[in-house]
């Protein structure tokens, strides 16, 4: 029976315990929580270039149209790396790749294939000339974006521009409820990255322009990088 009674008490005991801690966690717990987000979005000129030259090739056999678009891409490439400087105009090489041509019966006819390169850069300039000048190749797309370093400076500037929102809706959300401050809690801060801007998709008449050498005509835009701040703050 003594036994019974200490096991008795001790258990009156742990679930006192319990009870007491449950009650000073649920008094721990904030009860002036708000959850708010603010945004910003800044435009800045597009400062780089993607400019895609390809060439299409068929032929009989798969040999033939590889060797026909590696000689168009050494031609090209070969010019092109006589105008390359980074970060004004970088070459390097695309798509390259054959596939067979079949008739309405499945019967193998023949070979094609297509090669690229792609002038990259912040020299719109050069790197239109440089366009203008290789025969073999001609434009496909042009897009135009943001280098890093431009867009580095855009977010950092959207970013101060949406953490200083942030810090004023809490500050009217506090004054609001008749609380003098706050405090923060879990932040969130994410950016946007732009997408490509404005591919512009090159017609056959391209060609002719390439073989009057004259630069294609570019003409840069602007592009917007958003920076999103998310969180809590306890009001106090």
């Amino acid at each position: 029976m003594k036994n019974f009674t200490q096991w008795l008490a001790a258990g009156l005991v742990l679930v006192a315990t319990q009870s007491a801690f449950s009650q000073n966690q649920a008094q721990a717990l904030p009860t002036q929580r708000v959850n708010l987000s603010a945004s910003a979005t800044v435009q800045v000129p597009q400062d780089e270039l993607t400019l895609t030259l390809s060439t299409q090739r068929e032929g009989s056999s798969a040999p033939e149209v590889q060797n026909q678009l590696k000689t168009a891409l050494d031609t090209a490439l070969t010019l092109a790396r006589r105008q390359a400087q980074s970060p004004q105009m970088t070459v390097s090489t695309g798509r390259f790749g054959l596939s067979p041509r079949h008739d309405r019966n499945g019967k193998l006819v023949g070979w094609q294939g297509t090669a690229e390169l792609i002038l990259q850069g912040r020299d719109f300039v050069r790197i239109s000339q440089t366009a203008a000048q290789l025969q073999t190749l001609s434009v496909a797309s042009v897009v135009f974006g943001l280098s890093v370093q431009q867009r580095q400076e855009a977010q950092a500037q959207a970013q101060n521009q949406a953490i200083a929102e942030f810090q004023k809706n809490a500050t009217e959300i506090a004054k609001g409820f008749g609380f003098t401050g706050y405090t923060l809690g879990e932040i969130h801060i994410n950016a946007n990255q732009p997408g490509p801007v404005r591919p512009y998709m090159m017609a056959a008449n391209v060609r002719s322009v390439a073989d009057e050498s004259s630069p294609v005509p570019l003409e840069a835009g602007l592009s917007q990088v958003s920076v999103n701040v998310s969180g809590s703050v306890q009001l106090k």
